[in-house]
């Protein structure tokens, strides 16, 4: 019997993480899930774990995990926590919008400084534009000093395509080699023109295994951790449809608002350094057809555990 993995979200259970194999990249299936014919029947899952003050927890092994897929004790096969190279795609949305308000200018901030806490002639970096397409403004280089030139090329205007964008810049990146691998998205946030939903964005981006983590740079007012918030800030949109901000969740990423300079650099640092830590761990799938949900956790109750939420099987004789 040949097996074929599914890998994306599963909108509809509301899920905080996502899951999917290392897999070859082959068709989109209807309803926006990517189908991936796999290579090895191996799930992969990359799990970041935090303490109750919310920092980063390193140093564990694989011992100290458990992997439950549907209830089912999963033994751990691979397990990985060694410091390899990064690979960033960064995205600047150059729409309209983000010449607001120098939304723009904080965007080139945080991208100075995501640079800045790469390692170079190790990890690589490139640069991407989107607006109604995706523009590759540099392409991926261990010399990420030379791309902070690059960031003055980098000038909104038209609509935006965001999830389109971020859906081909996932793929792009998902052909490098380096296991530790992301999509970077500076933007304010707001899609006008995309023809993916998030939640479609986010089922292709799981299943070839990279995470989407979101700097949202918006004014005060839109900044729902701001004291200069208004009644309502945030992004808001239907729950099987989704908004950037879940997008990132739902592909294993993060999200963050970053409406002062300060708030920027942060973002930025805790980016990388939460690349920089993940726990890469592998198990065999399990043989049933369908859904299966997964639970990634630790033996410390005080730990919390990101990662993807599960995976499908696809069996056919």
């Amino acid at each position: 019997m040949q097996r074929r993995l599914l890998a994306g979200s599963m909108v509809v259970l509301a899920l905080s993480t996502t899951a999917g194999p290392m897999l070859a990249l082959g068709q989109e299936a209807g309803g926006g899930q990517a189908v991936f014919k796999a290579g090895v029947d191996l799930v992969t899952v990359s799990a970041t774990v935090r303490d109750r003050k919310g920092r980063l927890v390193t140093g564990l092994a694989a011992r100290d995990f458990e992997v439950m897929d549907g209830g089912e004790r999963r033994a751990i096969s691979q397990f990985r926590t060694d410091r390899a190279p990064l690979s960033l795609a960064i995205l600047f949305d150059v729409s309209g919008s983000m010449d607001v308000a120098e939304r723009m200018t904080a965007a080139k901030f945080a991208a100075h400084h995501l640079l800045s806490w790469l390692e170079e002639g190790r990890d690589e970096a490139a640069l991407f534009a989107f607006d109604s397409r995706l523009h590759e403004v540099a392409p991926f280089t261990v010399d990420t000093r030379a791309l902070n030139g690059a960031l003055g090329e980098v000038d909104p205007f038209g609509a935006t395509s965001l999830h389109d964008a971020v859906a081909e810049a996932a793929n792009r990146v998902a052909l490098r080699t380096n296991p530790r691998r992301a999509v970077v998205v500076l933007t304010d946030g707001i899609d006008t023109a995309s023809a993916r939903t998030p939640a479609e964005v986010s089922a292709l981006a799981a299943a070839i295994d990279v995470p989407i983590y979101v700097i949202a740079t918006v004014l005060p007012i839109d900044d729902p951790n701001s004291d200069r918030r208004t009644p309502g800030a945030g992004l808001r949109a239907p729950a099987h449809i989704g908004t950037v901000e879940d997008l990132a969740r739902w592909t294993g990423g993060s999200f963050h608002f970053a409406s002062t300079p300060a708030a920027a650099s942060k973002a930025a640092k805790d980016v990388v350094d939460e690349l920089r830590n993940l726990y890469l761990i592998g198990f065999e799938p399990g043989t049933s057809h369908g859904w299966h949900p997964i639970e990634i956790r630790t033996k410390d109750a005080d730990h919390t555990v990101r990662a993807r939420g599960g995976y499908s099987v696809n069996s056919r004789p």
